[in-house]
């Protein structure tokens, strides 16, 4: 007697898939299995196996999704691109921009074995030591994405630098209203700050967008085995990935568990010495960081109210949810404050 078939992880239907998988994936055979790792507050992310080999598989989330965001061509462009420097990427395999498969675009890459340490907790057992060693990788591998020449690899129209950090205070309150549900003052005050306050962009390079531990693969060895979740990848001002990694940190002592905190671990670097071995490894000269931080904090709480505007729907997936539209008060609020350190 057999038990049931097991189900489809939401937003994928394998049958569907492996249709098109044993087409385009070279050497796959008719996919068995689908797992869904993360889901709900980013893209999908699953893997799926044929029962010799496993690959992992990339959509946008369910539900209501901000207009620009989840761009699935994006993702897949910039890692394939960058798959020939020294920045660690999955390989990538395919994409499938027909959304007639699994309800939207999607592509295929690399399974790559390591761990995205997301808590503090997770990092203790390793010791001091060893965190320290993993932070100062993270820094000097963002340091060597912001060296990289676009042009060099491909990515000459990826993005337009000039003017984008105007650009970008215009975008993240285009996506905040565009998910708006409650009434947030401090966000139309944040706003008006940034407006009047945008900065001259520095050095473009290729920026990722949401850089931070939990966005990185570790291997048994602490070495950097892949960088993904690149979905807000463009070319810009660098110094925007390195205030979202310095308020990833800020914002860890803040709320803790509700966000991802692994920088709170004994030996993680800390904020100077984060800005002090970026700047000795890129050679770039940090002005102050206090515009960077105000919008860093300002695209946070963007990216949160949506997710916080799907989970009040019922379209999210998974648990974690819950706190996520304090998290975006708290933001905008400290992105005020952060401004004055401009």
């Amino acid at each position: 007697m057999t038990g049931p078939a097991p189900q489809d992880p939401p937003g994928l239907d394998l049958a569907r898939l492996g249709d098109w998988f044993a087409a385009e994936v070279p050497g796959a055979a008719r996919l068995s299995t689908a797992r869904l790792v993360t889901g709900g507050k980013s893209n999908l992310t699953y893997e799926v196996g044929d029962g010799r080999s496993a690959w992992i598989v990339r959509r946008p989330p369910l539900g209501h999704v901000l207009s620009t965001a989840h761009d699935m061509a994006r993702e897949y462009r910039v890692m394939s691109a960058l798959r020939a420097t020294d920045v660690p990427v999955p390989a990538t395999y395919a994409l499938c921009p027909d959304a007639g498969v699994l309800g939207a675009p999607f592509y295929v890459m690399e399974r790559v074995a390591g761990t995205a340490y997301r808590h503090a907790a997770e990092l203790e057992p390793l010791g001091p030591e060893r965190t320290r060693d993993i932070s100062t990788r993270l820094v000097d591998t963002l340091a060597t994405l912001h060296a990289v020449d676009p042009a060099a690899v491909g990515l000459a129209d990826f993005g337009r630098p000039d003017g984008f950090l105007g650009r970008q205070v215009r975008r993240w309150r285009k996506q905040l209203d565009a998910s708006r549900s409650r009434d947030l003052p401090a966000a139309d005050e944040l706003y008006a700050r940034l407006a009047s306050a945008v900065p001259a962009d520095s050095a473009p390079g290729i920026v990722h967008g949401d850089y931070r531990l939990d966005n990185v693969l570790v291997d048994d060895r602490d070495r950097l085995a892949g960088v993904i979740d690149w979905e807000m990848a463009t070319l810009g001002d660098p110094l925007t990935d390195l205030a979202l990694l310095v308020l990833y940190q800020r914002l860890g002592r803040l709320v803790g568990t509700a966000v991802a905190e692994a920088s709170s671990a004994p030996g993680f670097l800390t904020e100077d010495e984060i800005l002090g071995r970026y700047a000795t490894a890129s050679g770039r000269d940090l002005p102050s960081l206090g515009f960077h931080l105000g919008l860093a904090a300002f695209k946070l709480a963007a990216i949160l109210e949506g997710i916080h505007f799907r989970h009040l729907r019922g379209q999210t997936v998974g648990a974690g949810f819950a706190q996520l539209g304090e998290v975006t008060e708290l933001l905008l609020d400290a992105g005020l404050t952060y401004l004055k350190e401009h």
